[in-house]
């Protein structure tokens, strides 16, 4: 009996070792998948943020807070020379209440 239990203990254990890597492999791949997906939509929306007020010459303090928030966020995930670049513009833009 001990030596069937021993065998089955060697079956199974390298099978079950083996689902578990496999799954902790597919988790991490599942995580970069959506960071990566995080950090695209994050990008995007800076980048028609900065377009638009630009364009507009001011940002209203709402905007401002908001477009504050994504970039930490995003710069958590990535440090991107370009988005650095695009925060410092929009720092540099005048200020205006919510609605003006």
């Amino acid at each position: 009996m001990e030596q069937l239990l021993m065998q089955t203990y060697t079956i199974v254990l390298p099978i079950l070792l083996g689902y578990i890597v496999w799954l902790l492999k597919s988790q991490t791949r599942d995580r970069n998948a959506s960071k990566k997906g995080t950090m695209l939509l994050l990008r995007m929306q800076l980048i028609e943020c900065h377009d638009r007020y630009m364009e507009q010459g001011y940002i209203s303090t709402n905007a401002y807070e908001n477009f504050c928030k994504m970039y930490d966020v995003y710069h958590e995930l990535d440090e991107d020379a370009t988005i650095v670049k695009m925060k410092l513009e929009i720092e540099n833009l005048k200020l205006t209440e919510k609605g003006k």
